[in-house]
């Protein structure tokens, strides 16, 4: 499938239920290892502000280490936030983001931005950034929230009290915590059978389902209901998470044509009654009450109607028919009300990637269109547990050698050719803002975001080992950047990618799960035209010959020759990616 273009330790797992509606007036600390510490927030007058903050040094070497801070708001109302700490020691914040930061000795203050400065009560959002140490690296003791203290420091870290696992099926808040995740057999054999396969064969990966045939199976393969059964055999005793890709829309991927469906614009009845109608009814059989399914539904989709629409001068005819005839809100809406209504399903919708949605109109009128689509067709935003970005798509997961904020001889980097005025540099940054804006528009504030890192390691001889040149910023970030595609734009069998993080629970703040969604291997499109029956057609980004379009600069297509159908095993591409992983295998 296509992507659409567009100019350490875990973290403890959140609360027991989504669905809380209150915190207790506290500031907690908690760092790397899990300990915590409290410490009760008070203030004098008719305002009263108060505080839970949760630090966590997500990833620690040697002279540095990058942190996540979670700030929830437990006082009255607020329309903009000011945090601070004290180091002990002498780190020093180097990049930052979703947030302003700014330093004077070990003092730090940290400023919202612009899309996340109004906190109601209960309300939270989260912040990251990099930083240099040596020595140590104790947790700060005392936070500020606009100046208020959270008083009472904690006498050091403590253990929190144990609880019990939730009972087997019940709901959790987040369904990769504590769990394994289903290693689908059919991708495992094949990638098994590769040279060097066996290293990653055992790793979780989605199950797409991506035409009604996949239902019952295709070609004789493992159809749902077979997975399912899989599902419970390697579930044992223990609790397991299934992934399955809802991808069938009517009118599928209308900017690109690789990944096209076998339903017409029109055709949403069948969509409901021959596709999730099926799909939800087999959910919800009570033999799979003990599994935590995890849909990601209809990659591709809602943010075509954003940025591929008239008049924009990446408009398509199809992006237009299907904005005007509403199907993918429709479609979308219908899927998450069916899906949800099943209680050990798990939503998550796609939400593109930075190189898709980082620019400010993108962003926000995608986030307006995911609110819009969660309330159609009977839905609501309590159906949506989430949301996944970067699927099948090659955007680092964090860019450490610069960062938006940078200047090169008085240029910001967002004037960079390759950033192109895109407010984020990366996938992690990306995701956490993302969240951010959805739960400022209504979604559940403990909204948990997947990324899927299959294909975005960019490890290999060309990943860099520090900043490019200061001759100017465009030497500076080509330099630096890890992510070595020719444009940001470009997305089908990307050259010299390679596979990325391993699927791991809680990796980062607001993060449910690093996820291998696309099964590394498969082909996002054939680089030559390929006659088929599965509705998907040739589009030109994916042969390595084309010279591009205005989505993607005019560029070269940076693909890999000799590329099969989308979806079908591509060897050339698996040993690309293992070659190239970062971590390396």
């Amino acid at each position: 499938m296509s992507r659409t273009r567009a100019a350490a330790p875990p973290t403890p797992s959140r609360t027991p239920s989504r669905r809380r509606t209150a915190l207790l007036a506290a500031c907690t600390m908690i760092a790397a290892t899990g300990a915590t510490a409290t410490a009760l927030s008070t203030s004098a007058g008719a305002a009263a502000p108060g505080c839970t903050v949760n630090y966590q040094v997500t990833n620690q070497w040697n002279t540095g280490f990058g942190a996540n801070v979670t700030v929830t708001n437990t006082g009255d109302p607020v329309s903009s936030w000011t945090l601070e700490w004290t180091y002990a020691g002498n780190q020093r914040i180097t990049q930052s983001w979703n947030a302003t930061t700014t330093q004077s000795g070990a003092a730090v203050t940290a400023r919202n931005v612009s899309y996340n400065g109004s906190l109601a009560t209960g309300g939270s959002t989260s912040f990251g950034f990099n930083a240099s140490y040596s020595g140590t690296n104790a947790v700060p003791t005392t936070f500020k929230l606009n100046g208020v203290t959270c008083n009472g420091g904690p006498g050091g870290p403590t253990d929190p009290p144990p609880t019990d696992p939730p009972p087997s099926g019940s709901r959790v808040d987040n369904p990769y915590a504590g769990a394994k995740v289903y290693v689908n057999p059919e991708w495992s054999a094949k990638a098994a059978a590769e040279p060097g396969g066996t290293r990653v064969s055992n790793q979780p990966t989605g199950v797409w389902l991506d035409r009604i045939a996949a239902i019952n199976g295709v070609n004789g393969g493992m159809g749902l209901r077979a997975h399912l059964d899989e599902a419970l055999r390697q579930k044992g005793t223990g609790e397991l998470a299934i992934q399955l890709v809802i991808y069938n829309l009517p009118g599928r991927d209308c900017a690109a044509l690789a990944s096209n469906g076998e339903l017409g614009p029109t055709e949403i009845d069948k969509y409901k009654t021959q596709y999730i109608d099926p799909i939800a009814a087999i959910l919800a059989d009570p033999k799979y009450a003990g599994l935590r399914i995890v849909t990601t539904v209809e990659i591709d989709s809602l943010p075509n109607l954003v940025t591929n629409v008239t008049p924009r001068p990446t408009a398509t005819p199809n992006c237009d028919v299907m904005k005007a005839n509403g199907n993918y809100v429709k479609g979308v809406g219908y899927a998450l009300n069916k899906l949800g209504a099943v209680g050990n399903v798990y939503n998550y919708v796609d939400a593109g990637h930075h190189g898709w949605l980082g620019w400010d109109d993108n962003f926000n009128g995608s986030a307006e269109l995911f609110k819009q689509a969660a309330t159609a067709e009977g839905s609501t935003v309590s159906k949506v547990h989430g949301f996944i970005v970067n699927t099948a798509n090659y955007s680092a997961l964090k860019e450490d050698h610069f960062k938006i904020e940078d200047t090169i001889n008085g240029v910001s980097v967002r004037q960079s050719k390759w950033v192109d005025w895109n407010r984020y540099t990366d996938e992690l940054s990306y995701a956490q803002a993302m969240r951010a804006k959805l739960v400022s528009l209504g979604f559940d504030q403990n909204l948990g975001m997947l990324i899927d890192t299959s294909r975005n390691g960019w490890g290999g001889t060309a990943r860099p080992t520090g900043p490019g040149p200061t001759t100017n910023v465009d030497t500076y970030v080509n330099g630096g950047r890890y992510d070595r595609r020719i444009h940001l734009g470009n997305w089908c069998n990307q050259a010299g990618a390679g596979l990325g993080e391993r699927p791991k629970a809680a990796p980062a703040a607001g993060i449910d799960a690093y996820v291998w969604m696309k099964p590394p291997g498969e082909s996002d499109g054939a680089s030559s035209e390929i006659p088929n029956d599965e509705g998907k057609g040739f589009d030109r980004m994916c042969d390595p010959t084309y010279t591009g379009n205005p989505r993607n600069g005019n560029s070269m297509s940076g693909a890999l020759p000799n590329a099969p159908v989308s979806g079908h095993w591509f060897s050339a591409q698996f040993q690309e990616l293992m070659r190239n992983a970062h971590p390396a295998l």
